[in-house]
Parts: C-alpha cells; sequence; structure tokens
C-alpha cells in the first residue's frame, strides 16, 4: 500500500478550530477545566486547543502536561530504556473538567496509562478524551469523546502524525501500510 496522506496541514487547523467550540461548549463549569496533553504530539495539539479556546472564551486556559512511561503496561516488553519527558501539572485538578489529548487513539492503552499517570495527581471531576486520530483496533473498552477523523486500519499499519513544531515539518497525517 505504501503511504498515503490522511490530513494535510488545512484540515488539522480545522480540526482544531471546530473541535476546540465543540469541547468549549461541552464543558459546564466553564471557570474550572483544563488541558493536559500527552506527550509528545498530544502536547502540541492540546496547546493549539487551549489557543483557540482561550480566543472563544476571552480568557486563559489552564494546560498540563503528561508523560506515561511509568506507567505503561508494556514497559518491560518494549526491549529498550524509555525516553523520560516532563510531565507538569501545577495546579489543582480535583473536581476539574479535564480535557485529555492525544494525537491517536489505537489500542487504548495509551489512554489507560495517560487515565492513572492523571489521576496519581488528584481527582478530576469529569475526564473527556480528545484524539486528532481513532485508527480503531481496540484492546481496551476506551473510545474518545472527541475525535477529529476515524479511519480503518488493520494490525500491523503506521499512523505517523507530524507537526510543525515537534517534527519541523508541515502537519500531516499518513497512513504506513
Amino acid at each position: 500500500m505504501g503511504e498515503k496522506v490522511i490530513l494535510k496541514s488545512v484540515d488539522i487547523e480545522k480540526i482544531v478550530e471546530e473541535y476546540s467550540h465543540k469541547i468549549y461548549d461541552d464543558i459546564s463549569d466553564k471557570s474550572n477545566f483544563a488541558i493536559v496533553g500527552v506527550q509528545t504530539r498530544g502536547v502540541e495539539i492540546a496547546g493549539r486547543l487551549r489557543d483557540s479556546i482561550a480566543r472563544i472564551s476571552g480568557a486563559p486556559v489552564k494546560m498540563g502536561v503528561l508523560d506515561i512511561t511509568f506507567y505503561r503496561d508494556d514497559l518491560a516488553t518494549r526491549g529498550m530504556l524509555p525516553s523520560i519527558k516532563e510531565t507538569r501539572i501545577d495546579f489543582d485538578i480535583a473536581k476539574m473538567t479535564i480535557i485529555l489529548v492525544d494525537d491517536v487513539i489505537f489500542t487504548g492503552r495509551t489512554t489507560k496509562a495517560a487515565l492513572e499517570t492523571l489521576t496519581a495527581f488528584g481527582r478530576p471531576g469529569i475526564i473527556r478524551l480528545f484524539t486528532l486520530i481513532d485508527r480503531g483496533n481496540r484492546e481496551l473498552p476506551i473510545q474518545p469523546d472527541f475525535c477529529g477523523r476515524k479511519i480503518h486500519t488493520t494490525i500491523n499499519d503506521t499512523v505517523k502524525v507530524l507537526l510543525r513544531d515537534t517534527d519541523g515539518v508541515d502537519d500531516s497525517v499518513v497512513l504506513v501500510g
């Protein structure tokens, strides 16, 4: 099959703008929410959502960063030492609405680890999940509340999300199969 471009930069911009409105409209307590991005590309997407929601609301939006490395259930089987990245949540998440952001949802295991990592900081009132891409093939009963694009893949396919600030190239999502 080779490589197939699923989303281009303009598509990703439209998704961020559209879902910023949907997410903001879905939040019942607009004064008590935050966005938390999962390392690495979820952080960049979370930052874009935060900036867009701040423009919509006219107020700053809290944002955190999660590294899920130590909560992964496959840590012992990965065969190499993990690269540890920043985790930063400098606000009290208790009783807040948290918008958890990741680039791709696949088996659900990354999201499970992100939930475990996040709840180590406290007990949010509500957690909602935004993913740019849902590629199916779930192993756990975890679904995004907000999803930019759902695509059908096989277990052997790869979905590459490339973002300007993280990867130094134009934004795109590519299916490799």
